[in-house]
Parts: C-alpha cells; structure tokens; sequence
C-alpha cells in the first residue's frame, strides 16, 4: 500500500515546537527555577512556515 506523502507546513527548524522553556539556573524567593521562553527565528514563533518558504522549498 502506497503511503500519502502529503507536505505540510510544519517548520523544519524547529520541527513544530516553535516556544521552549530555558531554565537559567537562578531561583526565585519561592525555590522555583527561573525561565527563559525562547523562540524559534526561522518561524517567528508560529510552528509554520510562511507561505513564501513553503513553495522555495517545494521548488516552486
């Protein structure tokens, strides 16, 4: 059986999981750890690519 080979938009720089959590190794007055939410650049944040990106990667 033939696989459906259907191309999303995901974001292969950051493979969807666009904002993460950095602990930054300092604590807070309650004993939690501090974070840090990062970003993925190449998306913006968004887990997508633009549509622009999308079709230079499927060589339109």
């Amino acid at each position: 059986m033939p696989e459906n080979t259907v191309r999303t938009r995901r974001c292969s720089d950051c493979d969807g999981f666009p904002t993460v959590a950095i602990t930054t190794g300092q604590c807070t007055p309650d004993g939690s750890r501090k974070t840090a939410s990062v970003s993925c650049r190449a998306c913006n944040g968004a887990g997508v690519l633009p549509v622009r990106r999308l079709a230079a990667s499927l060589g339109r």
